[in-house]
């Protein structure tokens, strides 16, 4: 199994799963916030052409995830699969699109994949996020979510590899010229993981399998790949070398979590 970004932040969001079994193989996107045009220029950037793409998974309603979702599955008839909540959020967006609802406790078959729904406290009408397997590895993607909880810590449980939300440095959020009331939203129970959560959250997981940890969704303003990286290794040790972080304009290339 293997995954790419082609994109991570607040400017559009999407991640890309791929596994192979025999002659068959299996893409999924997780999210899409990109415009149409600007996410076929990405996925051809990383030699994926858009009409592989089986299925799209939503993790919930916010522009920079499911922006460009519905445009690129009329366009390539691709199935969509969301939460109920989430499916109320975008009902205007949605004609002639092939719709399937999932929710937390879920089994998604898709193709070579297995997906796992579960929910995440995050200010959406019912937001989820997925676990990825192929029947030997698992990928866990936590982000968008305001606060650790013991379910979505148990559902990360056994991976191989993890993106994890890495959105902002507390003190660069409080520094910054945003309002009050918005930097209440970002840093509150409901919004997205300061750097120091996130490497709570990693460093309650079982890291006997874990040999990928990337860093995601970070703050053009109120953080640095950096700081996020310096988290996540004070959680993972030092002699930890598998620590990488998407970026909003580049993403990542194919990562293969069989190899480090």
């Amino acid at each position: 199994m293997k995954f790419a970004s082609l994109g991570s932040g607040s400017e559009g969001n999407a991640l890309l799963i791929s596994a192979a079994s025999g002659t068959t193989s299996t893409t999924v996107m997780l999210d899409c916030g990109f415009a149409l045009r600007e996410t076929e220029r990405r996925m051809l950037r990383i030699g994926v052409q858009p009409d592989s793409i089986s299925a799209i998974v939503v993790t919930h309603e916010h522009s920079d995830h499911v922006g460009g979702v519905f445009k690129f599955a009329r366009r390539y008839k691709i199935p969509v699969w969301l939460s109920y909540g989430t499916w109320q959020a975008v009902q205007a967006d949605i004609k002639d699109v092939d719709i399937r609802i999932c929710r937390d406790g879920d089994r998604l078959a898709i193709g070579d994949l297995e997906l796992h729904p579960y929910t995440v406290p995050h200010d959406a009408r019912e937001p989820i996020q997925y676990v990825a397997a192929d029947g030997v590895h698992r990928l866990g993607v936590l982000t968008d979510a305001g606060q650790s909880t013991s379910h979505l810590v148990q559902a990360l449980g056994a991976c191989d590899a993890l993106l994890l939300e890495c959105n902002h440095d507390r003190q660069m959020l409080a520094d910054s010229p945003y309002p009050p009331s918005l930097k209440r939203r970002i840093g509150g129970d409901y919004g997205h993981l300061a750097n120091d959560t996130s490497a709570q959250i990693l460093a309650q997981l079982d890291h006997s399998r874990l040999k990928r940890v990337v860093g995601a969704h970070l703050s053009q303003q109120n953080n640095t790949p950096a700081l996020a990286h310096a988290a996540l290794m004070q959680a993972m040790g030092e002699g930890f070398e598998g620590i990488r972080i998407a970026c909003q304009q580049e993403g990542f290339d194919w990562l293969d979590i069989a190899q480090v």
